[in-house]
């Protein structure tokens, strides 16, 4: 699964996103849309999970958008009839020459429909006017609402560190090949 999450983030590389003067940044009361990257399924004996990915998609009704190479983990419980969603995480890469930035940080967000209303209607299964089973799928789309602003710094990145000096150890190397000749 993390493979597959990595293979997002990856593919994400050749998008924006939405950072000014190397800082991700987001007002409080924002929206994004997002999806759920696997089928989630909670029910009377399983009604909460926690470290669920969520990724952002692009959409006309949220107030801001993130790229899709931004993965957010949320927990998701069942409560009455609904599913509820406290976003915890978001982590983004942003392509920037051959060294890309990450952004991290703790968030607060809470999922609800489309429409507006809290909590994200998923019951697939009631008895007694509770729901004993909520499915989501990546296809339901639903919407974050932060709690509060987001004023992210890119992290450190080894990665890059680490090529530079591949890169400048190269250069070194071919400086030296260049001064040997063969001589008779």
């Amino acid at each position: 699964m993390i493979k597959r999450c990595l293979y997002l983030l990856a593919a994400g590389l050749a998008m924006p996103i939405l950072a000014q003067g190397n800082t991700l940044n987001l007002p409080a009361d924002a929206t994004i849309d997002v999806h759920v990257i696997e089928t989630l399924t909670l029910d009377t004996t399983t009604p909460e999970q926690a470290d669920v990915l969520l990724q952002p998609i692009a959409s006309q009704g949220a107030t801001h958008q993130l790229p899709d190479y931004c993965l957010i983990t949320a927990t998701a419980s069942l409560i009455d009839q609904q599913v509820r969603i406290t976003a915890n995480t978001l982590t983004c890469i942003e392509p920037t020459g051959d060294a890309p930035e990450i952004f991290s940080a703790e968030i607060s967000a809470t999922g609800r429909e489309s429409n507006g209303d809290f909590g994200i209607d998923a019951c697939t299964s009631m008895s007694n006017g509770a729901c004993q089973s909520a499915t989501l799928t990546p296809e339901h789309h639903f919407t974050l609402e932060l709690g509060q602003a987001l004023a992210i710094e890119p992290q450190d990145n080894p990665s890059a560190r680490i090529n530079e000096q591949r890169r400048r150890a190269g250069d070194d190397n071919d400086d030296t090949s260049s001064d040997t000749s063969p001589s008779n």
